[in-house]
């Protein structure tokens, strides 16, 4: 029955606008037109087609990205895209490629941290694309401690260049998307020596293959580190191992806008406070926040669709069986999954804001917000994509044995988002970053130093201390104020107990590696509190649109809630609210469930999300799956004969019990 959309009786139930929703959702109408251009855009060119990717051999798949990734190019050159364009663009194209790290790390690197000089001579290149670049930074020994790296570059003052070296096996590099056969240039993080001195892990811009034949420059090893995790996925990136063996390049190669070295070999150190990098980790940082909203809204979308169009067991009488979206043990696994994308979607938005005034301070010389910007985007990159990673799965689950095929989109989006955890800092890793500084912002408060932004609440640690939970009936966990403040309780007291437990040790480093695991829960407490603050300033903005604001209201208070819930030992055990409210709060998660039921598709809609972006047979916008996914069978390789390759070499000699030689 094509052009019936399935789905149509759950729209029809909707109590909001839903383009409003759209709108709230990509942050402006500027944002969603231009995305909604550019998905469309893509979705209607055929080169761009997804289907099949997760069938195809390596080789096949990444000559499959190399020509998609050119054809992109090409688009862009003939539509002269602006930059922001051409980011939705590459987007929606959907595969991670080389110019992922070109565009997000090569080209802010050389941005960050390069001279004027060096942007001058670099930039241009990069943005043509006649250099490609990556970013060197991970070894085969060292990741998450930068400062462990064992990449050499030493000042030769004889040549005036530097000596990049890999002494060691596990000083190779190891990871960079887009080095394993892509890239031609790269910024690569070594030791600075000078002088006999070592000086710190900075950049150096190095050239790896001709710019002619694309060969690999002498004394430079360099290839793919091989399959990773999952079909298709992530491996139609070149994530590369690199090693160096005495390679010489000029000194004005070295990323100089922090420290320079001169002509004898003398660090200098540039009137550039060194602060100003911390600028670009905040920028990447808030990226993955972002991303960490769209994989798990995509998932959700797929989740949520799939849950209206399943119907399982409850049939009365031969009539219609229940919609599996209907039943409470799926609406509470679910809707605080939708309810997360949204509020990951708003803290974004913040944290874009939060780099904007980053910046400004830091051109104006004043970092005094700048601790605590760093822990906050370590600690959201953290949270989000811990949840986000887990979030996939469980929708994954959601969706039953259905959810398990390539085809459903789940296991490939699965695949690709994983590697989040990891990269640009260990989620484990950072959150004991910002425990150290919330231990530190503790132990400061009787000093009279104020805590600032998403720390001020400590500000107010003796009331939190001693506040009590103004819960009488269950609609009062709808009033913000009550939330905020048991979110605030809650942080404050385990950031004072593991305070307090740290304080009994004579060498704090000692205790800090102790107590760490306790220390890890108290950062989750702090940064569940940065989201769910967020979410509740998004609802006092005046959100056009009928409907708008309640639904969004439903979803901070499902997110809040379910937190609450999922935490409550933590609640309880701190004193911030007794069984009694635990028990108000989760009547008060089961009602608003009820009230988001009818609006689910609606506010998944709300996403914006194209057939082709999506990539799902079951979330397709028209619900029409299970004669798609009878299709989708067919196309597999396997079915390209009916009797399969090896039957008559392996299976035929046992039917006919010809193994004569089978010890059974």
């Amino acid at each position: 029955m094509k052009g019936v959309d399935h789905l149509a009786h759950e729209r029809n139930k909707t109590e909001f606008d839903v383009d409003a929703m759209k709108i709230a959702w990509a942050g402006s109408r500027h944002a969603f037109e231009l995305s909604d251009r550019m998905a469309r855009l893509v979705a209607s060119d055929p080169a761009f087609q997804k289907d099949g990717r997760t069938r195809l051999g390596r080789k096949e798949l990444f000559k499959n990205t190399l020509r998609k990734a050119a054809h992109a190019w090409k688009r862009i050159l003939e539509l002269r895209l602006t930059e922001e364009e051409a980011g939705w663009l590459r987007n929606f194209v959907d595969e991670p490629s080389f110019t992922d790290l070109h565009w997000g790390m090569f080209i802010p690197a050389i941005k960050g941290q390069g001279t004027d000089e060096q942007q001058q001579k670099w930039l241009p290149l990069a943005y043509k694309m006649q250099i490609i670049g990556c970013y060197a930074q991970t070894e085969l020994g060292h990741g998450s401690n930068v400062q462990g790296l064992e990449t050499t570059a030493t000042f030769d003052p004889e040549t005036d260049e530097f000596v990049i070296h890999s002494p060691t096996l596990t000083s190779s590099k190891w990871w960079p998307g887009g080095l394993g056969k892509v890239s031609t240039h790269a910024i690569v993080y070594a030791r600075l020596i000078t002088n006999g001195q070592e000086h710190g892990v900075h950049g150096f811009i190095v050239q790896l293959r001709s710019l002619d034949d694309h060969m690999p420059l002498p004394g430079i090893t360099i290839g793919d580190i091989g399959m990773k995790f999952g079909n298709g996925a992530y491996n139609t990136m070149d994530n590369g191992v690199l090693t160096f063996d005495h390679i010489r390049i000029p000194r004005n190669q070295m990323l100089m806008r922090v420290l320079q070295v001169t002509r004898e070999g003398k660090c200098v150190q540039s009137n550039v406070p060194r602060q100003l990098i911390y600028g670009t980790m905040v920028f990447v940082r808030q990226t993955i926040v972002a991303d960490a909203s769209t994989a798990l809204s995509r998932a959700v979308c797929i989740a949520t669709r799939y849950s209206a169009v399943r119907r399982q067991f409850g049939s009365q009488d031969g009539g219609m069986e229940t919609q599996v979206i209907d039943y409470k043990t799926q609406q509470s696994r679910l809707f605080p999954l939708l309810a997360s994308a949204y509020a990951f979607r708003f803290v974004g938005e913040w944290l874009k804001w939060l780099y904007t005034d980053v910046t400004q301070r830091l051109q104006a010389n004043d970092f005094s917000t700048l601790p605590e910007a760093h822990a906050c985007t370590a600690g959201l990159k953290s949270l989000t994509t811990t949840a986000t990673a887990d979030a996939i799965e469980e929708c994954r689950k959601l969706c039953g044995g259905h959810g398990y095929l390539c085809a459903s989109g789940l296991p490939e989006l699965f695949a690709v988002y994983a590697p989040a955890c990891t990269y640009e800092g260990d989620n484990v890793v950072l959150l004991l970053q910002v425990a150290r500084f919330l231990m530190k912002t503790v132990s400061q408060l009787g000093s009279g130093k104020k805590p600032v932004g998403t720390t001020a609440y400590l500000g107010r640690v003796q009331d939190l201390l001693q506040c009590c939970c103004d819960v009488q009936t269950a609609e009062d966990w709808l009033k913000p104020s009550v939330v905020l403040e048991a979110f605030e309780a809650r942080s404050a007291r385990m950031c004072v107990a593991r305070a307090q437990n740290l304080s009994k040790f004579e060498n704090p480093e000692d205790g800090f590696a102790e107590l760490s695991a306790d220390l890890v829960e108290a950062a989750v407490a702090h940064c569940q509190l940065i989201v769910v603050s967020k979410f509740i300033d998004k609802l006092q903005q005046d959100i056009p649109g009928k409907g708008v604001n309640q639904q969004l209201q439903n979803l901070c208070y499902i997110y809040a809630l379910n937190l609450l819930h999922k935490y409550r030992g933590d609640f309880l055990s701190t004193g911030c609210i007794t069984p009694k409210q635990a028990s108000l709060a989760n009547d008060q998660l089961r009602s608003l469930y009820s009230q988001i039921r009818p609006n689910a598709i609606a506010l998944v809609d709300a996403f914006n999300y194209t057939d082709h972006y999506l990539g799902s047979v079951l979330g397709r916008y028209d619900g029409n799956v299970y004669p798609k996914l009878y299709e989708e069978a067919w196309k597999d390789p396997l079915n390209d004969s009916v009797v399969p390759d090896g039957y008559h070499e392996y299976v035929h000699p046992m039917l006919k019990q010809q193994l004569r030689n089978a010890r059974l």
